[in-house]
């Protein structure tokens, strides 16, 4: 926003100062921009969580055993590191004039401070144990609500608070007012999501990284009349601004993967995992792409899915279906090793994505 407004009235004697009205310009620039923060301060920032963090996160007792040797000493709420760099650069490249950009960084922000709270009781009580499940629930339906609510008041016409189907585009599932409540939860089961499965060195942030990338090409065809007419997608007159910052979070997360990436110098913690999530949720809502996101984060939503089963089939029957839940853990317990699991569950990832950009084109 800073540099648009600084060069929109320079455009017509300066032809270079055009490129800046260029949203697919601007988030190229975003996402260098991102990447090239996390790059430099991720090393300050590892080192002032270390110093504040005696100890670092805190390990689960009943997870894998070789996590309690491995992991232990490794600092948490690197999702800091994330939602600085992507803050900053969407404020500068981003068209803070926007209201879509509003309503998720709302949610971004929002999600990534419940979060936080929940890493620091953990760290400050030295246990797993952070925000109740109750106040966190309550915290994340309450800044969902008000964003899906935000979102239906700037989209225009039946669309503002229907659900669209993948592959029939003449198909509109009327919500009328109850459509935030959709919207929701679509965001407190995305942020959740991510959060469940932010377990392994690496594991959560690449499948992120995939569906950010899917939805600023999302966002931006359907931004865009023309491409939405050609595609016959229903058109968000807007929303392509949000491509600006799917593409500020590629390159944050890419800079935080690097000190991410096996064996972990930080984990992104709840901080992260659940702004992460949020975010996700909150762009899908926005481009009326809700269930296309359960096909994109479709690795998310298996290992949401294996913890249900396990929880409600042990609490039936007192017997276990996976050796651990979530998903990940269970191959772990089977004997594979990080790295297999990570890279085996990103080719999933990336898979989903094509499966997911298919649904653009099948009509």
């Amino acid at each position: 926003m800073m540099l648009l407004l600084l060069t929109r009235s320079s455009a017509d004697q300066v032809t270079v100062f055009n490129l800046f009205r260029y949203i697919t310009f601007r988030a190229g620039a975003a996402c260098l921009t991102a990447l090239i923060i996390a790059f430099v301060l991720g090393p300050f920032v590892i080192r002032w969580l270390k110093s504040v963090q005696r100890g670092g996160q805190p390990i689960r007792l009943d997870g894998p055993e070789r996590h309690l040797i491995e992991k232990k000493g490794t600092p948490t709420m690197g999702g800091m590191l994330m939602l600085l760099a992507m803050g900053f650069s969407v404020f500068v490249w981003g068209n803070l004039a926007n209201g879509y950009v509003w309503a998720v960084m709302f949610v971004t922000f929002g999600y990534g401070a419940i979060g936080f709270a929940d890493d620091f009781l953990k760290l400050s009580r030295r246990n797993t144990k952070g925000v109740s499940a109750r106040g966190k629930l309550v915290a994340q339906l309450v800044i969902g609500l008000i964003a899906a609510a935000w979102m239906s008041w700037l989209t225009r016409g039946p669309l503002a608070t229907g659900l669209t189907l993948p592959v029939f585009k003449e198909v509109l599932i009327p919500f009328s007012y109850a459509f935030p409540l959709v919207g929701m939860f679509v965001m407190l089961g995305a942020s959740n999501a991510v959060n469940l499965t932010d377990g392994l060195d690496g594991l959560a942030i690449v499948p992120t990284i995939i569906a950010c990338a899917v939805f600023a090409l999302i966002a931006y065809l359907v931004g865009n009349r023309v491409f939405a007419d050609y595609l016959q997608l229903n058109p968000v007159p807007g929303v392509g601004e949000l491509m600006v910052f799917l593409a500020a979070l590629i390159g944050a997360g890419l800079g935080f993967l690097w000190f991410n990436a096996p064996p972990a110098a930080v984990f992104m913690g709840d901080t992260g995992s659940l702004a992460l999530g949020g975010a996700l949720g909150a762009v899908a809502v926005a481009t009326k792409h809700e269930i296309v996101l359960a096909i994109v984060g479709g690795l998310f939503v298996v290992e949401t899915v294996s913890v249900i089963i396990q929880v409600f089939w042990f609490k039936r029957t007192g017997r276990r279906v996976f050796l651990m839940a979530p998903l990940h853990h269970h191959f772990e317990k089977k004997g594979w090793a990080e790295p297999t699991i990570v890279i085996r569950f990103w080719i999933v990832s990336m898979i989903l994505a094509l499966v997911g950009l298919a649904t653009l084109k099948i009509r």
